[in-house]
């Protein structure tokens, strides 16, 4: 990734689109190596880092991987989802960030001269220009190795650079950890770590996360 080291670089996760990507190319993410590699960049102002929650009564598993983000480094931007029922009759769960983080990159931008975007998400093509016309530049981080390809082509087209994931892989991956290679498909579950320790993750909810709806999207 071409980063100068002058630049001041800013992160914008898209936390459960990240999730997908990794999880469709196998690996899991290392948090706390991910921000010692970009601060080793340039100078890294802010790592903004963004996920819908569940509006449970009780314990949620996505909890301890908030709270361990929020005091190691990470701006916590969250929201509680939202549940209703589609024309089915099935109950669904929604938890759309992308106007949270779009508000983020156009209020810093003035602030950085790196933006690095972490989704595949086209809508967020527009966006991208915007901040390029404010005289930043924006690397996308996703993937074009699963199929279908978990980046849109238009959003890559627009931005100054595309890092595929995987070969940010021995960078910010987590040793040690095998899963089933599969693609992400529509509607599918999403998932964080769920462990609340300083080097470690665990990933045992997916099921709690089943009912997710509009949170990792085809393209």
């Amino acid at each position: 990734m071409s980063i100068q080291s002058n630049e001041r670089i800013g992160l914008f996760i898209d936390g459960s689109n990240l999730y997908a990507s990794a999880r469709a190319l196998d690996f899991d993410i290392d948090y706390k190596k991910l921000l010692g590699f970009f601060k080793k960049q340039g100078c890294l102002v802010r790592a903004y880092y963004y996920t819908a929650m569940l509006d449970e009564h009780d314990y949620s598993p996505l909890r301890p991987l908030v709270d361990w983000l929020d005091y190691n480094g990470f701006t916590l931007v969250t929201k509680p989802t939202k549940e209703f029922t589609d024309a089915s009759g099935r109950r669904k769960i929604k938890g759309n960030m992308d106007i949270e983080l779009a508000i983020d990159v156009l209020e810093m931008a003035e602030h950085l001269d790196h933006i690095v975007l972490f989704s595949g998400d086209g809508d967020f093509r527009r966006l991208i220009e915007a901040v390029q016309r404010k005289g930043c530049r924006v690397s996308v981080v996703s993937t074009t190795r699963t199929s279908p390809p978990m980046v849109a082509d238009e959003l890559r087209r627009q931005a100054d650079e595309f890092m595929d994931l995987i070969d940010l892989q021995k960078e910010i991956g987590r040793q040690g950890r095998t899963r089933t290679v599969q693609a992400v498909r529509p509607n599918e579950s999403v998932h964080e770590e769920d462990t609340f320790e300083d080097e470690d993750y665990d990933d045992d909810f997916d099921d709690d996360m089943a009912d997710m709806d509009d949170v990792v999207e085809p393209v």
